[in-house]
């Protein structure tokens, strides 16, 4: 159930920057993990291919999964039929970091399971050569 960690990612547009000078790096950080989502639920690991670092690391009750264990897992593990994300809270840790926590819910099927209804989430991303990238994923049931 590696996927289910990594859930969180959010883009379709791949390569969502960011600049010094940006006044919405909110509103930009929300939606890229919303889109990371969405890929998620359309089982297409190419999301997770460019909007995540080479050191990704997703963190559930199933484990510790890197980057290719994710990407290996994405496009079988979960079958996935509604979510929902809210309560979003943003902190800036500094120009180049940011955390990001919410509340998903999500009606899913991994590896044969019925995945947790309701999970608290934590998301960091890290800013590379101007480019927004998800560094670690956690979530708890």
């Amino acid at each position: 159930m590696p996927v289910v960690a990594i859930v969180a990612f959010s883009s379709l547009a791949f390569g969502q920057s960011l600049t010094a000078t940006d006044n919405a790096p909110e509103a930009r950080i929300i939606n890229l993990d919303k889109q990371g989502w969405e890929a998620w639920k359309a089982n297409d690991a190419t999301w997770f291919k460019h909007n995540t670092t080479e050191g990704f690391v997703s963190i559930s009750s199933d484990g510790i999964s890197n980057k290719t264990e994710v990407l290996k897992s994405i496009p079988s593990d979960c079958k996935v039929k509604a979510y929902s994300l809210a309560d979003f809270k943003f902190v800036m840790l500094d120009k180049n970091a940011v955390l990001l926590t919410y509340t998903a819910t999500q009606d899913a099927v991994c590896g044969g399971k019925q995945a947790p209804a309701k999970l608290q989430v934590a998301v960091n991303h890290v800013r590379r050569g101007g480019k927004w990238l998800e560094a670690m994923y956690m979530q708890a049931s």
